[in-house]
C-alpha cells in the first residue's frame, strides 16, 4: 500500500480573468513543478459537493475525504471551536464568530473590524460571562475570528445565525428555528450575551486605541452555524490508515480533530499568506515516516480570493510552486493535488464550479500543465468529490 500525501489548496479553482488574459490565476500562473506532477501523473476534475447555494469549506472537506453529509451532519461551530483547542463537552454549543463593526444602532460597519490581528485583550474580557446558568467561553481564532461554547442546562442548536454575511444591515437578533423552549431559552441568553459583550467591548481600552488611530473598533460579535458535537467514525477506523494534519487555519484543524487526525504542528504555520510554507511541506514529507496519510491544507488561496486578488492568488500559487521540489524523491508515495472548492476572485465567493486535481505516484496520462482547463482533459474526467478517495485508495483511475 501506497503512502499518500493529499494537498488542498483551498479554494484553487477560479475562472478566466480579463486581467490576465481570459485565464484563471492557476493557468496565469508560472507552475513548473506543479506541471511536473501533472505531466507525470493523472488528471481530471472534481466537483465539489454542496448543500444550498455553495459548497462551505466543511462539506467539501468531509466529502472529499467520503463521508456522507447526509449521514454525517455536523455544524461548523464545531468545527472551530475543536480547531481552535477548546474542549468541547457532549451538550455544550458551539458557534465561530467574527469580531465585527457597528454603529449606534447596530448596523454592521464591517464584518471583520478592519481585520484585526490581535483580540486576546477583547476575548479575555469576555471570557466566562454567565448569564441565567449559562456559561460562555471564548477562544481565540486567527485575526478577527473567534470561537464560543454556551456550557449550561437546557440548550439547544437549533438556532438562527446571527451574521448574513452582509455590512449595511442591522445586526441580526438570534432566532429560535423550532418552536421548543430549549431553542427558544438558547436564543434569548445568546441575544444578551452579544448585547452585553458590546457594551464591554466598545469601552474597552485597545477600542478606544483602535478609534483614536483612526482603526475600526471590534465592538460586536457576529455569530453563526451553532452546533453540538456528535462522533463520526475516525479517518483511520474508515479507511484504515494511519493519518495526520499539517495546517495553520482553525476549521482544518478541526476537521482533523473530529476525524481524530494527529495534528503535526509547524512553527509559524498561520493559515495566512505568511504561512510558512516550506516548514508546512517539510514537515508532511517527514509525517510520512510514521503515518500512511497526510493532509496538507494551504489556505492563502482562498483568502486572496475573498479578497478579490487575482494577481495575490497567481503569486502565492507560484510561492506553492517553488516549495515543491522537496517532494520528487518521495517513494512508495501518492501526491494528490487539488482544492476543496472553487472561489473564483471576481465573485469572491465559493463556487460549485470543477476543481482541478492530480495523481502523482502511480498511473500517466496526457496532460502536460496543471490547470482547470487542461485538467478537463484527463484520464480522471469528471468525478464527484464523495467518490473520489475511493478512487485514490484502489488507483482507480
Amino acid at each position: 500500500m501506497k503512502k499518500i500525501l493529499f494537498i488542498i489548496l483551498d479554494g484553487l479553482g477560479d475562472r478566466p480573468i480579463k486581467e490576465l488574459g481570459n485565464k484563471t490565476p492557476l493557468e496565469a500562473a508560472k507552475t513548473p513543478n506543479f506541471d511536473f506532477l501533472a505531466s507525470n501523473g493523472v488528471c481530471g476534475l472534481i466537483k465539489p459537493v454542496y448543500q444550498g447555494s455553495f459548497p462551505s469549506s466543511k462539506d467539501a472537506h468531509l466529502s472529499l475525504f467520503g463521508y456522507d453529509l447526509k449521514k454525517w451532519r455536523m455544524n461548523r461551530g464545531v468545527f472551530e471551536v475543536l480547531g481552535i483547542g477548546m474542549d468541547l463537552k457532549k451538550e455544550d454549543i458551539a458557534l465561530r464568530g467574527n469580531f465585527s463593526t457597528v454603529d449606534s444602532n447596530f448596523k454592521i460597519i464591517d464584518r471583520r473590524a478592519g481585520r484585526i490581528p490581535d483580540t486576546k485583550p477583547l476575548v479575555k474580557a469576555l471570557h466566562g460571562m454567565t448569564i441565567q446558568g449559562v456559561k460562555f467561553l471564548l477562544g481565540i481564532g486567527v485575526s478577527y475570528r473567534l470561537g464560543i461554547i454556551l456550557r449550561g442546562k437546557y440548550l439547544s442548536d437549533k438556532i438562527s445565525d446571527g451574521d448574513f454575511h452582509k455590512a449595511g444591515i442591522k445586526a441580526p437578533k438570534i432566532l429560535a428555528k423550532e418552536n421548543r423552549k430549549e431553542a427558544k431559552f438558547t436564543a434569548k441568553v445568546l441575544n444578551e450575551f452579544l448585547l452585553k459583550s458590546h457594551q464591554i467591548l466598545k469601552n474597552h481600552p485597545l477600542n478606544k486605541k483602535r478609534i483614536k488611530k483612526g482603526q475600526l473598533p471590534a465592538n460586536y460579535i457576529l455569530v453563526r452555524t451553532a452546533g453540538k458535537l456528535k462522533k463520526l467514525p475516525s479517518f483511520e477506523k474508515k479507511w484504515k490508515l494511519k493519518s495526520c494534519c499539517v495546517a495553520g487555519g482553525v476549521l482544518y484543524k478541526g476537521i482533523a480533530n473530529v476525524f481524530k487526525m494527529d495534528l503535526i504542528r509547524v512553527k509559524e504555520a498561520t493559515g495566512k499568506s505568511d504561512t510558512n510554507l516550506q516548514g508546512k511541506i517539510k514537515a508532511a514529507k517527514k509525517s510520512l515516516n510514521k503515518y500512511d496519510f497526510c493532509y496538507l491544507h494551504i489556505k492563502a488561496t482562498d483568502n486572496f480570493s475573498h479578497d478579490g486578488d487575482f494577481l495575490g492568488k497567481k503569486k502565492f500559487i507560484e510561492k506553492v510552486d517553488k516549495n515543491l521540489p522537496i517532494l520528487f524523491n518521495m517513494k512508495n508515495t501518492l501526491i494528490v493535488v487539488t482544492g476543496d472548492h472553487s472561489t473564483p476572485c471576481k465573485v469572491k465567493e465559493h463556487t460549485a464550479d470543477p476543481l482541478p486535481v492530480l495523481v502523482f505516484g502511480s498511473k500517466k496520462d496526457e496532460v502536460r500543465k496543471f490547470s482547470e482547463k487542461e485538467c478537463a482533459k484527463g484520464k480522471i474526467g469528471r468525478i464527484k468529490s464523495f467518490g473520489f478517495m475511493k478512487k485514490v485508495l484502489t488507483c482507480n483511475f
